[in-house]
């Protein structure tokens, strides 16, 4: 079940032509699957959509790859669509960096993608951005809302970018 021998991962860089096509394709995904958790009431609270293509870009192409993910998703869908809400894409953002971050230097030390790295790089980025909002924010209650409600997402992004990461990106 943990068998990543095959994932092949990357860390592009800046003058390469495909860090950002890598990393357009990502931030399309970040902002598609919101629109389809927006269907749903609370659905970007719960399911903390616009970090998923986040994780599997920094992952798998590395920190650049994933930071143009982190900046670039957030700013288009609060401009296109309002959400997030502009009050919000400070935190979303930094939460976005320290997860390309996590993710980029999980990939280059385990060489490979292991649901228990997954979910070190999740649980890492959730507890350091939570500290951030509430330094922030000064509100414990808002620093504690991805842990509450997001739970589910939190989920999604270890398993399921576990799951995309060595079912589907092994070339």
């Amino acid at each position: 079940m943990e068998n990543n021998a095959t994932v092949r991962l990357y860390s592009l860089g800046w003058r390469e032509m495909r860090t950002y096509m890598f990393a357009l394709l990502f931030i399309v995904g970040n902002i598609a699957l919101p629109q389809l958790c927006h269907l749903f009431p609370q659905g970007g609270l719960i399911l903390l959509p616009i970090y998923f293509f986040t994780l599997i870009a920094a992952y798998k192409f590395g920190f650049r790859v994933g930071l143009l993910t982190a900046i670039l998703s957030p700013l288009i869908n609060s401009a296109l669509f309002g959400m997030p809400p502009a009050a919000a894409l400070p935190i979303i953002m930094i939460k976005g960096v320290l997860l390309a971050g996590a993710a980029a230097w999980m990939a280059n030390k385990s060489k490979g993608a292991s649901l228990l790295a997954l979910i070190g790089v999740v649980l890492g980025y959730q507890l350091v951005g939570g500290l951030i909002e509430w330094a922030m924010t000064g509100e414990i209650a808002k620093a504690l809302q991805d842990w509450k409600l997001g739970w589910p997402g939190m989920l999604l992004q270890a398993v399921g970018g576990w799951l995309v990461l060595n079912h589907m990106l092994k070339r």
